[in-house]
């Protein structure tokens, strides 16, 4: 009888592909539409395993609901949507595609950077409103990013990524701070490491690649913002949990800080009358770290292997636990 897996939404062909080719049962969501949690969980009762992803609230309630389960396989790097011990105890095993969108991410978040320091979607939203007039020698400055000081939240893959791009395009000195010490980014990059404080006080670019946890949930909040340079850029391609979205909004109003690039927020979706999507140094993007073709396919692929190799040897590739 062939393991039966049901796709939380519809995934890229590569891994119904390679989950038909395997022998799998499979049943996919064509709406495309994430399923409420209920739903899911009634769903999932016919089932052996779960494709999923950020959108599906996996906590205590769902995997008590759904021990039965043998694997779920999120087609995402992060998994805080996931209650990991809660997993552990019910002998579920999860697993993820670290890895897989790193340059994409990464791409965003150094796009994001020259965007908000040249204030490129304000001035494109200029020129619909018919406001493209004469020449102002004072008018719509932004600044240079070369020489100036990147500071990174959260130097693994993707931080990494970021700050090799800032490095080698614009020579930006690079300060981090993370959970341990990065020797490859010492040595190459000559990156510093420092307090998280020091971090806010110096970083004339912030951005944010850290995981969601207890720990940095809304970590960037009104003391922070405080504490960092006014002419600052406040960039998140994390998570938008990460930062205090009201506190936010007042830092750029009271020039705590010059700028934000956000490709996550808080929550999510954003409102369409949110005051950042007015803001002058300010560039939001509804959540594409991830959305390039090769991203996606490569989150495609580790996420079905996942499951392939659990039931041909019991282990999975990329395990979350």
């Amino acid at each position: 009888m062939p393991k039966k897996v049901f796709l939380s939404l519809k995934y890229p062909q590569l891994a119904i592909d390679m989950l038909h080719e395997a022998g799998f049962e499979i049943t996919i969501n064509e709406s495309n539409n994430p399923i409420p949690q209920e739903e899911l969980i009634n769903i999932c009762q016919d089932y052996d395993a779960l494709f999923s992803t950020g959108s599906n609230k996996i906590d205590a309630h769902f995997l008590e609901r759904c021990k039965h389960l043998d694997i779920i396989s999120q087609f995402a790097v992060g998994y805080d949507n996931i209650d990991v011990e809660a997993a552990k105890k019910q002998g579920i095993v999860i697993g993820n595609a670290p890895g897989a969108m790193t340059d994409a991410t990464a791409d965003v978040a150094f796009g994001l950077m020259i965007m908000v320091s040249r204030k490129m979607i304000y001035m494109h939203k200029t020129i619909e409103k018919g406001q493209w007039n004469h020449f102002v020698p004072t008018a719509n400055l932004g600044f240079e990013l070369r020489g100036k000081t990147l500071g990174v939240l959260g130097l693994g893959t993707i931080g990494m990524a970021m700050a090799k791009r800032c490095k080698a395009a614009y020579d930006m000195d690079i300060l981090y701070h993370n959970r341990s010490r990065n020797q490859q980014a010492e040595e190459t990059l000559n990156a510093q490491y420092v307090s998280f404080d020091e971090l806010l006080k110096q970083s004339d670019v912030l951005s944010v690649h850290c995981n969601l946890t207890e720990e940095t949930k809304g970590l960037f909040n009104k003391d922070a913002f405080i504490k960092m340079k006014s002419g600052a850029i406040f960039i998140n391609t994390g998570r938008g949990g990460i930062h205090n979205e009201e506190d936010l909004i007042d830092a750029l109003k009271n020039a705590d800080i010059w700028g934000a690039g956000l490709d996550v927020t808080n929550p999510e979706p954003m409102q369409s009358d949110n005051p950042l999507l007015q803001m002058e140094n300010v560039a939001v993007l509804p959540h594409i770290g991830s959305s390039t073709v090769e991203a996606r396919n490569e989150m495609a692929r580790m996420s079905a292997q996942n499951i392939i190799d659990f039931y041909k040897t019991g282990k999975i590739p990329y395990p979350v636990t």
